[in-house]
């Protein structure tokens, strides 16, 4: 006679606890304590605790202030927004990727939109979020000057706003410390000129991003003051300012131009207010033969920069991390603790570090 076939059940055991803890905190139809809830479902104290803190982020429960806990009724999903910088800047790429691994892992639903790097492209999208009823925007928009437009706009329509890197008005920032940052990069220089130039330079050149704002700017300012510290024998006329928009044709022709003005063999300092102006910058003195002249330091630590540091007759010597991997994680549940009604800090700073063709070295061999 043959064997009964035994019906396998393809249960999750973890989701089988957390529908116990949910299906307790409804049956009780009061406030509960993590000592309530595992003392009554008598699943261990560690599971019950994660299970309790997961439902609360995905908005199924409710945690008071005395640490008790309730069942919140057909929670719905949040909908975020995110303006994306532009869908062709590689770090404005990470970071959307970023954004949108973590609002998958966290159950939250994302929009997302190309601001392309034009002001009234942002303005547009800023309408189009209002119109779709998102519950709070992520703000990626690189031009000061639009900036209180766009946060009247989701102002009028009671919509959060979280901005990252430009500050807005009214918006909570997250984003580096511009300045801090800047300054980290103008030692990197100075340490180049110490060891490879005897101390001093030709010029300092600063590549920055006007249309940014005053705070973006203040990356360029943060290090000619680094430089100014360490190598005060170079006079306050060697610095120079050069717009690069941030971007790597602007920042090309910037710089070839002005090789073609100052002709004549000189050492220069450079520091890029983003790695793609970085590059840009690269490309003008490969092409004037003049890349053993330069050393040039920018910020973001893309891929292109980090292959560059590799090289060891590059004249990008450094880049300043502003730890990408980490924004989408953050935004996310900064986005999600302002829904909450949760006091956030107004300006929230990434962490950074500083990576150089030596630090890059370490990190792979011990890797």
């Amino acid at each position: 006679m043959p064997k009964a076939k035994i019906k396998r059940l393809y249960l999750i055991p973890i989701l089988s606890k957390a529908l116990d803890v949910l299906e307790l905190l409804e049956q009780n139809n009061s406030p509960a304590s993590l000592e309530d809830v595992y003392q009554k479902t008598h699943i261990s104290k560690t599971s019950v605790y994660r299970i309790l803190k997961t439902l609360v982020h995905r908005g199924y429960v409710a945690q008071a202030q005395n640490g008790q806990y309730r069942l919140v009724s057909r929670p719905r999903r949040l909908r975020f927004g995110f303006a994306a910088s532009s869908a062709e800047m590689p770090f404005a790429i990470a970071v959307t990727q970023s954004i949108t691994a973590a609002a998958a892992a966290s159950g939250v639903e994302i929009l997302v939109l190309d601001n392309r790097y034009d002001p009234d492209v942002a303005v547009q999208n800023a309408e189009e979020f209002v119109a779709k009823r998102v519950d709070l925007v992520l703000e990626f928009q690189v031009e000061e000057a639009v900036a209180p437009r766009v946060a009247h706009i989701f102002k009028q329509a009671d919509i959060p706003l979280v901005a990252i890197d430009v500050p807005h008005p009214n918006a909570t920032y997250f984003g580096v410390d511009n300045f801090e940052v800047g300054f980290e990069a103008g030692a990197v220089l100075a340490q180049h000129a110490l060891r490879k130039w005897k101390g001093t330079a030709d010029r300092v050149l600063g590549v920055g991003f006007s249309e940014a704002g005053s705070y973006v700017q203040s990356r360029i300012a943060g290090a000619f003051d680094a430089i100014r510290q360490r190598l005060p024998e170079i006079p306050g006329d060697r610095y120079l300012q050069i717009e690069g928009r941030g971007m790597r044709a602007p920042s090309q022709r910037a710089i070839a131009e002005f090789l073609r003005v100052e002709a004549k063999k000189q050492r220069v300092l450079v520091a890029a207010a983003t790695d793609s102006s970085a590059l840009g910058v690269l490309d003008a003195v490969r092409a004037a033969g003049r890349e053993q002249d330069f050393a040039i330091v920018g910020q973001d630590c893309i891929p292109e920069v980090l292959d560059e540091m590799r090289k060891e007759s590059s004249a990008v010597i450094g880049s300043i991390s502003h730890e990408v991997e980490s924004y989408g994680p953050r935004l996310i549940q900064l986005g999600i603790s302002l829904l909450r009604g949760y006091a956030v800090p107004p300006y929230n700073y990434v962490r950074h570090k500083v990576v150089t063709a030596e630090t890059l070295g370490a990190e792979e061999k011990a890797g």
